[in-house]
């Protein structure tokens, strides 16, 4: 399994979770890297998601993905013919684009995103207290994906800021996650 990194916006500093697991919890790892980090456009990270999928070279992928990074797998993901070799999507911590705290005019490009592709197994994963999501938000946007919410507790926007290091919980997450998509 190759694990693909799609952080949000201006990527993920050296104590957010990816980092790490990209560091060290899931070797061989990649990142997205499109140009556009501080000024994200959407087609810029689609590309990008698309060019770190090719380099795959047919090995299945799941997406770890958090925040704006969300948003651009399913953009990807809604823009794709075929998912392959694609079997999962492990969305953390998406913001509500409809709440003040979301930069409209800066990441224009990325409202209203489309529905996530009902054929790849995803899970949506918030926190109770996230500045950017409140957690009814979180299960709207679960809903409208047709994906299962699950829940942390209070852990902000799950980010480096709340300082989980290599957040365990969500190793477990995304563990018992790619765990399921053998029974699929």
């Amino acid at each position: 399994m190759h694990y693909i990194i799609v952080p949000g916006w201006n990527g993920s500093d050296s104590a957010h979770w990816q980092s790490i697991w990209e560091a060290g919890w899931l070797p061989g790892a990649t990142r997205i890297a499109p140009a556009s980090w501080t000024h994200p456009e959407r087609d810029d990270w689609v590309d990008a998601i698309e060019r770190s999928v090719r380099k795959c070279d047919g090995d299945e992928v799941v997406f770890v993905a958090h925040s704006l990074g969300c948003y651009a797998v399913a953009h990807w993901l809604a823009a794709t013919a075929s998912s392959d070799p694609v079997r999962g999507a492990f969305l953390v911590a998406p913001p509500d684009q409809h709440a003040e705290t979301f930069p409209g005019e800066l990441l224009s490009t990325f409202l209203d995103s489309e529905p996530m592709a009902a054929s790849v197994p995803a899970v949506l994963v918030a926190s109770d207290n996230d500045p950017y999501c409140s957690i009814d938000a979180a299960a709207r946007i679960a809903d409208d994906w047709q994906l299962p919410l699950v829940a942390t507790g209070e852990l902000g926007h799950i980010n480096s800021e709340s300082n989980l290091a290599d957040w365990p919980l969500g190793q477990r997450l995304l563990t018992s996650f790619v765990a399921g998509l053998g029974r699929r």
